[in-house]
């Protein structure tokens, strides 16, 4: 029998070589705008396709919309197996967005991240996930990666770095993780853009633009992102000798987990000094707010803060105790206007504090909790902060309970001492609510 040949696609350039060997199951790429990012995914899955020998196999590209989608990967996809539709080896359906091989019954199809429910409830031996920081962490975590399990099925993450989400999480997790693998592709590396066009973005795209979309910095911060990961990581070397912050006041900011796998944290921090959280998962508000007052005996702060929305249990233990602590609420009002809620004021101060020379212990997943948040300006012009929710899946499903309890020691200005000569003095069976700035 006379065997076929037919060429799919175009030539690979030396990059889309070194990725087309890749051999780990779960692959990250970090590639410039431009460089031919969708070509080597519908390569890939086409690839695979016409290999598999397994009953009914079944791919997926996905983009962050369907509409998308359909411009740049469907109508490639069918160009490419032109050919072999003409000899009835491929059918297309435009109806499904599919193609199918007749040799083995394998299908191609192509998706939106905005319709994630239309890819609920399969068995995929692959996916490939293209442009994967415009897309929410569910789309991997509640659906990808469940139809990958049933036969240890394969996935590529594909995009152009745009601050912290999906996308910068798995890049990081790629480097740890084993049977993963990323790669990095800037500019320079690819051969995809005549050099005069990289000299003229160069000089007429801004230094962060051009650093995130062509160089694949990950440390370039969006223009809606809060806080850089380059200024979190300024933090992390910072450093103030034993005694230099004895001036300013101690503050413990209290974030107590709301549900599920969140955590509640003891953040410490005196002036532009904050010290090892510690993080706790499982405990109940009193087990909780025993350890609270541990730290409040061993450290005396001069404030303390804790979120009011998961922490009124934790809140009135302390206070039943005889300690002053300070309830606060993330969705009340701020003290200066210009922000939407308490819980935003708080963020931009904390914000201004780490670009003043604010110090925070080395720890990854804090880093990444800082750098999360972006930031939009309402119809009146007020500051708003990205939902908690929102943030949760661009960290994949980690709370920022670590950052969020930093974010509280900014809660209200404190000045030293102002609580120490009067905290034993409460008694705690009194029921008017002590208000340590009463007298300020």
């Amino acid at each position: 029998m006379k065997t076929l040949t037919v060429r799919i696609g175009y030539p690979f350039r030396s990059w889309q070589k070194s990725c087309a060997k890749l051999t780990e199951r779960f692959v990250v790429l970090a590639i410039h705008r431009r460089a031919g990012k969708t070509e080597i995914s519908l390569q890939k899955l086409l690839d695979e396709a016409v290999k598999n020998k397994l009953d009914l196999p079944l791919y997926f590209y996905v983009a962050p919309y369907l509409k998308q989608a359909k411009i740049i990967a469907w109508v490639r996809l069918k160009q490419m197996v032109e050919s072999l539709v003409v000899r009835g080896l491929v059918t297309v359906s435009e109806a499904d967005l599919a193609i199918k091989f007749t040799h083995n019954k394998a299908i191609v199809r192509i998706f939106g991240a905005d319709n994630p429910d239309a890819m609920r409830g399969v068995r995929l031996d692959g996916a490939i996930l293209d442009e994967v920081a415009q897309m929410k962490g569910e789309v991997w975590e509640e659906i990808i990666q469940p139809a990958l399990s049933d036969r240890l099925g394969w996935a590529w993450f594909i995009g152009t770095p745009k601050g912290i989400n999906l996308f910068s999480s798995l890049f990081s997790k790629a480097a740890r993780l084993k049977n993963w693998a990323r790669k990095r592709f800037t500019v320079y590396d690819t051969d995809a853009l005549d050099p005069e066009e990289i000299e003229r973005l160069r000089n007429e795209m801004s230094e962060q633009s051009f650093a995130r979309e062509m160089l694949c910095d990950f440390d370039a911060s969006a223009d809606d992102q809060l806080i850089s990961l380059t200024t979190v990581e300024v933090a992390t070397q910072k450093y103030y000798k034993p005694g230099e912050m004895d001036y300013a006041a101690k503050v413990l900011g209290v974030d107590v987990a709301r549900y599920g796998n969140d955590r509640s944290v003891i953040f410490p921090r005196q002036g532009m000094q904050a010290l090892t959280p510690e993080s706790y998962r499982g405990l109940d508000n009193m087990d909780f707010a025993s350890r609270v007052a541990r730290k409040i005996d061993a450290w005396e702060p001069d404030a303390v803060f804790i979120d009011e929305g998961a922490g009124s249990g934790v809140i009135d233990r302390l206070r039943q105790l005889g300690y002053v602590v300070i309830g606060v609420h993330f969705g009340g009002k701020a003290n200066d206007p210009k922000y939407i809620n308490k819980r935003t004021e708080m963020w931009f101060l904390a914000a201004e504090w780490l670009e003043s020379g604010g110090s925070i212990p080395r720890r990854e997943g804090l880093q990444q909790e800082l750098a999360a948040p972006s930031y939009w300006y309402d119809k009146k012009n007020k500051i708003c902060l990205e939902s908690k929710d929102d943030i949760k899946l661009k960290l994949e499903g980690d709370s920022p309970d670590e950052a969020d309890g930093l974010v509280l020691t900014f809660a209200q200005p404190v000045a030293k001492d102002n609580l120490k000569s009067v905290r034993h003095l409460i008694n705690p069976n009194k029921k008017k609510e002590y208000d340590p700035y009463a007298s300020i």
